[in-house]
C-alpha cells in the first residue's frame, strides 16, 4: 500500500502486522528519514574518506581536534534505576520464544536484536516488533508445536533494543522513491508505539547502538534522539542508549562518542568479533598484518586487553557502564564435561573482565546466567563500580599491535565450516544459530569469511608451510559442504551459502558487510 505523500509499503501485510505499521508509525519513521537521510548517506561518504586515507599508508590516532573531550570532566547523563545494575545481559534475537525465555533468564538486561542475531526478512522485523510490544505489555505468551506454553515471570529483565546499523537498509519500506535506513525502521516503529508505554511502566526506551566508526555518527543518532522525543513530547533525555564498540577506528574516539551522546548516554560495550573483523577489514590492504587462527586472538592479547581498558576508563571516568564481551557457550546436556570445561573457562574469562572493572557482561544462553551473575556479585558490592576508574595509558600503537600466531589447517576449516553453516541458516531466516555448542550470530561469519579473504588475498601459509590460495580454499570448501551435506534430508541453503562465501572470500576487492549481498538474497 502507498501514501499520498510517497511512504510506500512493499512488503506483505497481515491484519496483525498492520497494528504496527499504522499510518502514523510509518509517517514517523518517513519523517526520521526526510530529516536525517542525508546525513546518513554524508556520514556512509566519510566512511570511504577514511578508508582511502588507511590505504594511504596514514594510520589511525587519537584526534587532536578533540583532545579537551578527552579526559575532562564531563559526566553523562544519571543512572535510570532499571539500568543501574547490568551484570548479566542476555542477548538474541526478537522471535516471540526468545523474548520471552530472555526476560525470564534472570539477567538484568534483555537486549533484543535487530542486527547481528537476527536475519532481516520482512517477517522477522515486523513480527520482532510485535512480540517486543506484547512483551512491553506484558500480554505475549508461546505455545510451542508440543504444547508447552511459555509466559513472562513476574519480574523480569530491563529491555534495551539493537536497531540495525547505519549501513543497512530496510527493502520493503520506500520514502520518496528510496529504500528507508534499517536504522530509521527499527528505532521509529519501536519508539513510536512503546515510548510512552515504557515510561508509564517505570522503565523507558532503551538502545544498544551498533556498528558505528566515529563520534560523528554517534552525533546523529544523538539528533535523531531529540527528534524523536521533541514529536512526541518527551522530555529529552529520556532515552538511554549503549554504544558497541566494535570497530577499530571507534576505539580512537570513546569518550567522545559518550560525549555526543551524553545525555543519553548509558555507556559502552566491546564486541569482540565484530572489533577484530573490523581490523582486517580497514587494514585490508596489508599484506604485512596477516591475523593467526582466530581462536589464538583471545582477550588477553595485547590490542585487545588494550581496548578493553579503554572502554572501562573512558566509562568510568564520565560515569557511564562498561560492558564486556559475550560468553556465546550452549551448554552440553548429554556431554556434561563439555559443559563443566565451558563454563570453568566461562568464569575465568568473566573474572578477568570484572578485575579489570567491567560493570557486567553478555551471554548467549540463559544457562549461563548464574555463572555470570555468581563472578559480578563476588567482584564488587552495589549495583555496578563504575566509582572505579584505573589509571591506564593506551596509545595509537597500543590499539594497533598485530596478535602474533599461527594459521592452521584446522583453523581453516573451523573458518570455512562455520561461515557455511551460519550463512545457510541466515539465508533460511535465521540470526542466530547453535554451531559447535556456541550460539552464533553474524559476527562470526564476519571473521571468519574475513580470515579466510585475507589469508587467500595475500597467499599466507599455514604452519606447515602450504600455502593458501583459492583452489585450497575450494577444495576444504567442497569437503566441508559434503559433510555438511551427508545424511541430510529436506530443502536448505547450502548451495547459496556456498555461492555468497565464494563471492566474498574470492572476491579481488574486501567486501563490506556479507550482510548487504546476503540481504539481496533474502526476501
Amino acid at each position: 500500500m502507498s501514501t499520498p505523500n510517497r511512504v510506500e509499503l512493499l512488503g506483505p501485510t497481515t491484519p496483525a502486522w498492520l497494528e504496527i505499521l499504522t499510518a502514523e508509525a510509518l509517517d514517523f519513521v518517513a519523517a526520521l528519514a526526510r530529516e536525517f537521510e542525508p546525513r546518513r548517506r554524508a556520514l556512509l561518504a566519510a566512511r570511504e574518506e577514511r578508508w582511502a586515507a588507511l590505504k594511504g599508508g596514514t594510520l589511525p590516532d587519537f584526534l587532536p581536534e578533540t583532545v579537551a573531550i578527552r579526559g575532562g570532566d564531563w559526566k553523562v547523563a544519571s543512572i535510570p534505576a532499571d539500568f543501574a545494575n547490568r551484570r548479566t545481559e542476555i542477548t538474541g534475537p526478537t522471535d516471540r520464544r526468545m523474548v520471552i525465555n530472555a526476560l525470564n533468564s534472570g539477567a538484568q538486561v534483555f537486549m533484543a536484536d535487530f542486527e547481528d542475531a537476527n536475519a532481516p526478512t520482512w517477517e522477522n522485523v515486523v513480527q520482532g516488533q510485535i512480540n517486543l510490544r506484547d512483551a512491553i505489555r506484558r500480554t505475549i505468551r508461546f505455545v510451542s508445536p508440543e504444547g508447552r506454553e511459555y509466559r513472562l515471570n513476574d519480574t523480569v529483565a530491563t529491555l534495551a533494543v539493537r536497531p540495525r546499523g547505519w549501513h543497512l537498509v530496510e527493502k520493503h519500506l520506500h520514502v520518496d522513491g528510496e529504500p528507508v535506513a534499517g536504522a530509521f525502521f527499527d528505532f521509529g516503529l519501536y519508539f513510536f508505539h512503546n515510548a510512552q508505554e515504557l515510561i508509564e511502566r517505570g522503565s523507558g526506551p532503551y538502545f544498544y547502538l551498533p556498528k558505528m566508526q566515529s563520534h560523528l555518527e554517534a552525533r546523529l543518532w544523538n539528533d535523531i534522539f531529540n527528534f524523536a522525543q521533541d514529536r512526541h513530547g518527551i522530555p529529552r533525555g529520556t532515552i538511554r542508549a549503549t554504544v558497541l564498540i566494535e570497530h577499530i577506528l571507534a576505539a580512537f574516539e570513546m569518550e567522545e562518542i559518550l560525549y555526543e551522546l551524553r545525555e543519553h548516554s548509558s555507556g559502552l560495550n566491546l564486541g569482540r568479533w565484530d572489533y577484530i573483523y573490523s581490523f582486517i577489514k580497514a587494514f585490508n590492504h596489508r599484506a604485512d598484518w596477516i591475523f593467526p587462527d582466530r581462536a589464538q586472538v583471545t582477550m588477553a592479547v595485547h590490542f585487545l586487553r588494550s581496548a578493553a581498558e579503554l572502554v572501562v576508563y573512558s566509562c568510568h571516568r564520565h560515569g557511564a557502564h562498561a560492558l564486556g564481551g559475550m560468553s556465546a557457550f550452549i551448554p552440553n546436556r548429554r556431554e556434561p564435561e563439555i559443559t563443566e570445561r565451558a563454563l570453568a573457562q566461562v568464569r575465568a574469562d568473566k573474572e578477568r573482565e570484572a578485575k579489570q572493572g567491567f560493570d557486567g557482561a553478555w551471554v548467549a544462553h540463559p544457562d549461563l546466567v548464574p555463572t555470570v551473575l555468581d563472578v559480578f556479585n563476588a567482584a564488587y558490592q552495589g549495583d555496578h563500580q563504575i566509582q572505579y576508574v584505573p589509571q591506564v595509558h593506551v596509545t595509537a600503537a597500543d590499539l594497533l599491535t598485530l596478535p602474533t600466531g599461527t594459521i592452521t589447517e584446522a583453523g581453516l576449516r573451523n573458518n570455512v565450516n562455520v561461515a557455511l553453516q551460519y550463512i545457510e541458516a541466515w539465508l533460511n531466516g535465521r540470526g542466530a544459530v547453535a554451531i559447535h555448542n556456541l550460539m552464533e550470530d553474524v559476527a562470526t561469519a564476519e571473521i571468519a569469511r574475513s580470515q579466510i579473504w585475507q589469508w587467500v588475498r595475500y597467499a599466507a601459509r599455514l604452519d606447515d608451510g602450504r600455502t593458501i590460495d583459492a583452489a585450497m580454499y575450494r577444495a576444504i570448501r567442497d569437503e566441508e559442504l559434503h559433510g555438511l551435506l551427508a545424511g541430510r534430508e529436506g530443502p536448505h541453503h547450502f548451495g547459496q551459502a556456498a555461492e555468497l562465501l565464494d563471492e566474498l572470500v574470492l572476491s579481488p576487492e574486501f567486501v563490506e558487510f556479507l550482510t548487504i549481498p546476503g540481504y539481496r538474497r533474502l526476501d
